[in-house]
């Protein structure tokens, strides 16, 4: 009995080889195989997004920080800002004039009362002085005297502008040493920076500034200095603002500095321009659904665009921007934009990219 079970089993078992046996060489299960390794050897496919090349103007910049501070002195103008010192000591007796009001040159803002001299009575014997010199009976010396007493007890804007601060009270004790007022031409200002050494070779007295902002601001180099400052390396440059700038005195800004200009260049997005493994400056070319690595010279930087140059390069040409970066050579593509989809249109201004 024991031997016939062992027999039945030997059975069953050689009976469930040969049905797996037969599964595994069934056509389905060949065809199955034959599909894997189909799978395995097919191209990868890599989804990218392209853009196009274009025709632009580039511009090559140096990029500076300033402050907005009254224009300087120049040959036929004054400085466009004063801070005006007490003429003597004293207390402050009248104050004419409040922060942010307009005056005009030789406009009183503020009178002292000296040790020696009141305002009051000073301004009285200037008037006496007056109507005695006019009816011939005191000498110009007299009256020279008086308005000079007067001029010691005064405080006098030496420009018309603003008023942009007042450091004093009625009642407060002055000296000589002491800023009472800051008068400022609001509509001559400019703006100053220092740029490092290294990088100021190509600044010129004429070369246009940027300034981003709202609105943008574009002036000119007004001043550009000889000599590099030892304690920090730099140059200080200057460009004087229009007078509707919309800027303020102390306010701190970006500025590029316009060194050189490159007029109707072909432009690649900047993230489609990347570096292979030798070290050269490659582009995605599109070609159908298959993109190639084509090489380049690269220019001038600008917005987001590069200045490129290679064989056979056009305008309008399709490159891989999103998914440049390691794309082997002639690798399928399925492009999930098209290049009119850009979000970058051409700007022919740094002030517009801003």
């Amino acid at each position: 009995m024991k031997r016939k079970s062992i027999i039945i089993g030997s059975v069953i078992v050689l009976c469930l080889a040969l049905g797996i046996y037969a599964l595994v060489k069934s056509p389905r299960a060949a065809s199955n195989s034959d599909g894997e390794a189909a799978a395995e050897n097919a191209p990868s496919l890599v989804t990218v997004q392209v853009g196009a090349l274009k025709r632009m103007t580039l511009h090559r910049c140096v990029t500076g920080y300033g402050t907005v501070e009254p224009a300087p002195a120049t040959s036929d103008q004054p400085a466009a800002g004063a801070q005006l010192a007490a003429p003597s000591a004293g207390v402050v007796a009248k104050m004419y004039v409040v922060e942010g009001q307009h005056v005009e040159k030789g406009d009183v803002l503020v009178e002292l009362n000296s040790s020696s001299a009141a305002a009051d009575y000073a301004e009285q014997e200037v008037e006496r002085q007056k109507k005695l010199f006019a009816e011939h009976n005191t000498s110009l010396k007299n009256l020279q005297d008086a308005e000079a007493q007067l001029t010691a007890l005064q405080v006098i804007a030496p420009l018309s502008g603003t008023v942009t601060r007042l450091n004093v009270k009625p009642g407060v004790a002055v000296d000589v040493n002491t800023v009472v007022a800051e008068v400022m031409d609001l509509s001559r200002l400019a703006v100053s920076t220092e740029i490092p050494a290294a990088e100021a070779t190509d600044l010129r007295t004429g070369k246009e500034v940027l300034m981003p902002g709202e609105p943008p601001v574009t002036t000119t180099l007004s001043f550009v200095s000889p000599a590099v400052n030892p304690n920090n390396g730099t140059i200080l440059a200057r460009a004087l603002l229009p007078a509707d700038s919309g800027l303020r005195p102390g306010q701190f800004v970006q500025l590029k500095i316009v060194t050189a200009v490159r007029t109707n260049c072909l432009a690649a997005p900047e993230e489609s321009v990347v570096t292979d493994e030798s070290g050269r400056s490659v582009i995605a070319l599109v070609h159908g659904d298959e993109a190639a690595q084509t090489p380049v010279q690269t220019g001038f930087r600008e917005n987001g665009w590069v200045e490129i140059s290679g064989a056979g390069l056009k305008e309008g040409d399709s490159v891989v921007t999103v998914g440049a970066y390691g794309l082997p050579d002639k690798t399928q593509i399925q492009v999930v934009n098209s290049s009119g989809d850009e979000t970058s249109e051409t700007n022919s201004s740094l002030l517009q990219a801003q």
